[in-house]
């Protein structure tokens, strides 16, 4: 995970996003093969090549793209079981070619930057597109629906389906979003995915990146020690818990997690 780490730490790391992405596949299939899909990246990569010109086009660039990604090979969005982890998971999207909209577009980025392509991710409210802009050209390019180019109306209406943002009063949204800031949100829907799933070892390695990569935001000690406390490892529940408390002192749940800390408090004092 060092590599994964030094994303989350620093905005302005070398690593690249597929190493990142797939260090973090590793909590969901741990010993993953990462050479195997760099593999297949690059292959999908050397395909796309081989059907543009090196004077091609941004717009022949996301036809290449799209006929192999979403014609050729049948990637699509799994909208059947959104929340399956393995659609967060590079590894698994690149062999089952199935996904969710943010691992889908890393796919895309990845084949872009492999050919100096500009290509980058744009987080939107509830949803993840990228974009492909140069000096003569801008498009924004939605990979969880078959690549389908968006205009500006398109997505005003997404962001607001979505998120319930109104573009035209927040054009920040349409910033593009660094590789840090893609972790961060991969770590943050698969948090939600193993929490739903009662997968607490995996939603736990997860917190963990979590705070090494915002250590100063308290919602995720509180998640993480609940997850200690319902594991009984009170000691870093308490630490969690105590944690959360300092950071957010107002917190409208600090009565309940006071309530936590002082039965932890009774365990202690019932082993003496």
């Amino acid at each position: 995970m060092l590599r994964l780490l030094d994303v989350l730490r620093d905005d302005r790391s070398t690593v690249t996003l597929d190493v990142a992405a797939l260090e973090l596949a590793s909590i969901e299939f741990p010993g993953l093969d990462m050479e195997a899909s760099n593999f297949r990246l690059d292959n999908l990569a050397e395909q796309v090549d081989s059907q543009i010109s090196l004077s091609a086009s941004g717009l022949d660039f996301i036809s290449a793209c799209n006929e192999l990604l979403f014609d050729v090979l049948q990637f699509r969005g799994n909208e059947e079981d959104y929340y399956d982890p393995r659609n967060s998971c590079l590894n698994s999207v690149l062999m089952r070619r199935l996904g969710i909209p943010i691992t889908l577009s890393i796919v895309y980025m990845e084949i872009a930057r492999r050919l100096a392509r500009p290509v980058h991710g744009i987080g939107l409210p509830g949803h993840f597109i990228v974009v492909y802009q140069d000096s003569e050209a801008r498009y924004w390019v939605d990979p969880f629906n078959r690549g389908r180019i968006l205009s500006f109306t398109d997505l005003c209406t997404l962001a607001k389906e979505t998120g319930g943002v109104d573009l035209r009063a927040n054009p920040a949204v349409l910033a593009p979003v660094n590789n840090r800031q893609i972790m961060v949100r991969m770590l943050s829907n698969l948090k939600a995915i193993y929490l739903r799933g009662e997968a607490f070892d995996k939603a736990r390695q997860v917190l963990d990146l979590l705070i090494d990569a915002m250590p100063e935001y308290a919602e995720e000690y509180r998640h993480r020690g609940l997850i200690h406390l319902r594991q009984l490892n009170h000691r870093a529940a308490k630490s969690d818990l105590e944690m959360y408390l300092r950071l957010e002192p107002d917190a409208p749940e600090r009565d309940q997690v006071e309530k936590q800390l002082l039965l932890i408090e009774r365990w202690k004092a019932g082993l003496n």
